[in-house]
């Protein structure tokens, strides 16, 4: 059973890569980690501590991801169904992202959470509509920013995974993933001239 504990991937990356990585996969199959409000309410600790939603937040949560990984796909040229998202068009996804940023006046506001400095989006909206708008326009920083140019799709075995490059010999998301990727190469190197010299 796959549980809301998978939701927090790649916990380092920005805010809307880790809402984009609430799609992810393993050797059984790709999982969506926010298929209920519960869900959404455990990934949302992580990022905005405290903080209430209402159950309608889901579906409103979900689009804007599939918006941003779509996005995603286009800025790295990703074309791998799962990963795209591919069910919403690029126009479709910029919109999506639009509407989210416009949805509630806010303030960014400093506060302090288990001895962190943290961001905590203010106003007088409901805390799901801040929240939405606060990712919205993180995402169009970054999107438009001089780290989207950084922006990656991770292309080991099975992955679906987006990262912000950190260091310029990073091609995967994380250590697991490049070590999938050099045993796949392994493999494919022994095995497949094994099975080319057969014919």
């Amino acid at each position: 059973m796959v549980t809301a504990s998978f939701a927090v991937v790649l916990p380092d990356e920005p805010v809307p890569v880790r809402l984009m990585n609430t799609i992810w996969a393993d050797r059984n199959g790709v999982y969506d980690a926010l298929t209920t409000s519960r869900d959404l309410r455990a990934w949302l600790a992580g990022a905005y501590p405290d903080d209430k939603i209402r159950g309608a937040d889901l579906a409103r949560f979900r689009a804007l991801r599939d918006a941003l990984r779509r996005l995603a796909a286009l800025l790295t040229g990703d074309d791998r169904p799962a990963a795209a998202s591919a069910t919403t068009g690029v126009g479709r996804a910029v919109a999506a992202v639009n509407e989210a940023a416009a949805l509630a006046p806010s303030r960014p506001q400093l506060v302090l959470r288990g001895g962190e400095l943290r961001l905590a989006p203010t106003g007088a909206a409901p805390t799901g509509d801040r929240l939405l708008t606060a990712i919205a326009h993180e995402a169009i920083a970054l999107f438009t920013g001089d780290d989207r140019a950084e922006i990656r799709a991770c292309h080991a075995p099975g992955c679906v995974l987006y990262f912000v490059r950190d260091h310029p010999r990073r091609a995967w998301c994380s250590t697991a993933c490049g070590n999938r990727a050099r045993v796949a190469r392994h493999y494919e190197r022994h095995h497949g001239k094994a099975a080319a010299d057969e014919r």
